[in-house]
Protein backbone atom coordinates (compact mmCIF):
# COMPACT_ATOMS: atom_id res chain seq x y z
CA UNK A 1 0.00 0.00 0.00
CA UNK A 2 1.51 3.36 -1.00
CA UNK A 3 2.44 5.83 1.71
CA UNK A 4 1.13 9.40 1.86
CA UNK A 5 4.01 10.83 -0.20
CA UNK A 6 3.62 8.13 -2.88
CA UNK A 7 -0.13 8.78 -3.14
CA UNK A 8 0.47 12.51 -3.58
CA UNK A 9 3.06 11.83 -6.27
CA UNK A 10 0.68 9.53 -8.14
CA UNK A 11 -2.13 12.06 -7.88
CA UNK A 12 0.06 14.90 -9.21
CA UNK A 13 0.97 13.07 -12.43
CA UNK A 14 -0.69 14.26 -15.62
CA UNK A 15 -1.81 11.52 -17.98
CA UNK A 16 -1.48 12.11 -21.72
CA UNK A 17 -4.15 10.43 -23.85
CA UNK A 18 -2.49 8.56 -26.72
CA UNK A 19 -5.70 7.08 -28.14
CA UNK A 20 -8.15 4.24 -27.58
CA UNK A 21 -8.20 4.72 -23.82
CA UNK A 22 -4.42 4.47 -23.47
CA UNK A 23 -2.44 7.04 -21.52
CA UNK A 24 1.17 7.74 -20.57
CA UNK A 25 2.55 9.93 -17.78
CA UNK A 26 3.20 13.27 -19.48
CA UNK A 27 6.21 14.13 -17.32
CA UNK A 28 8.04 11.02 -18.58
CA UNK A 29 7.65 11.79 -22.31
CA UNK A 30 10.95 12.70 -23.97
CA UNK A 31 9.81 12.95 -27.61
CA UNK A 32 6.78 12.51 -29.86
CA UNK A 33 7.87 11.71 -33.41
CA UNK A 34 6.52 10.54 -36.75
CA UNK A 35 7.35 6.90 -37.61
CA UNK A 36 8.02 7.50 -41.32
CA UNK A 37 11.81 7.92 -41.35
CA UNK A 38 14.31 5.06 -41.46
CA UNK A 39 15.91 6.02 -38.11
CA UNK A 40 12.52 5.88 -36.39
CA UNK A 41 11.82 2.47 -37.92
CA UNK A 42 15.21 1.27 -36.63
CA UNK A 43 14.40 2.72 -33.20
CA UNK A 44 11.13 0.76 -33.17
CA UNK A 45 12.79 -2.47 -34.33
CA UNK A 46 15.58 -2.19 -31.74
CA UNK A 47 13.05 -1.54 -28.97
CA UNK A 48 11.07 -4.60 -30.05
CA UNK A 49 14.19 -6.79 -30.03
CA UNK A 50 15.13 -5.50 -26.56
CA UNK A 51 11.57 -5.90 -25.18
CA UNK A 52 11.14 -2.13 -24.63
CA UNK A 53 8.28 -1.66 -27.12
CA UNK A 54 4.71 -0.91 -26.03
CA UNK A 55 2.20 -1.20 -28.89
CA UNK A 56 -0.88 0.90 -28.12
CA UNK A 57 -2.20 0.96 -31.72
CA UNK A 58 -4.93 -1.68 -31.22
CA UNK A 59 -3.95 -3.23 -34.56
CA UNK A 60 -4.14 0.02 -36.48
CA UNK A 61 -1.39 1.74 -38.45
CA UNK A 62 1.35 3.37 -36.34
CA UNK A 63 1.12 7.15 -36.75
CA UNK A 64 3.37 8.27 -33.90
CA UNK A 65 6.21 7.02 -31.77
CA UNK A 66 6.54 8.26 -28.19
CA UNK A 67 9.95 8.00 -26.54
CA UNK A 68 9.82 7.75 -22.74
CA UNK A 69 12.52 8.66 -20.20
CA UNK A 70 12.79 4.97 -19.25
CA UNK A 71 13.96 4.32 -22.84
CA UNK A 72 10.68 2.55 -23.65
CA UNK A 73 9.09 3.21 -27.03
CA UNK A 74 5.30 3.57 -27.22
CA UNK A 75 3.47 3.22 -30.55
CA UNK A 76 0.20 5.07 -31.11
CA UNK A 77 -2.35 5.15 -33.93
CA UNK A 78 -2.93 8.89 -33.30
CA UNK A 79 -1.02 11.48 -35.36
CA UNK A 80 2.12 12.88 -33.69
CA UNK A 81 0.79 16.43 -34.18
CA UNK A 82 -2.42 15.59 -32.33
CA UNK A 83 -0.56 14.06 -29.39
CA UNK A 84 1.81 17.05 -29.33
CA UNK A 85 -1.18 19.42 -29.14
CA UNK A 86 -2.64 17.37 -26.28
CA UNK A 87 0.73 17.47 -24.52
CA UNK A 88 1.00 21.26 -24.94
CA UNK A 89 -2.56 21.76 -23.66
CA UNK A 90 -1.89 19.48 -20.69
CA UNK A 91 1.33 21.30 -19.80
CA UNK A 92 -0.37 24.68 -20.18
CA UNK A 93 -3.14 23.76 -17.75
CA UNK A 94 -0.78 22.26 -15.17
Amino acid sequence: MPGTWERETLMDQNLLNIGFGNTVVAERVVAIVSPNSAPMKRLKDEAKDEKRLVDATHGRRTRSIIVMDSNHIVLSAIQAETISQRYTTLKGSA
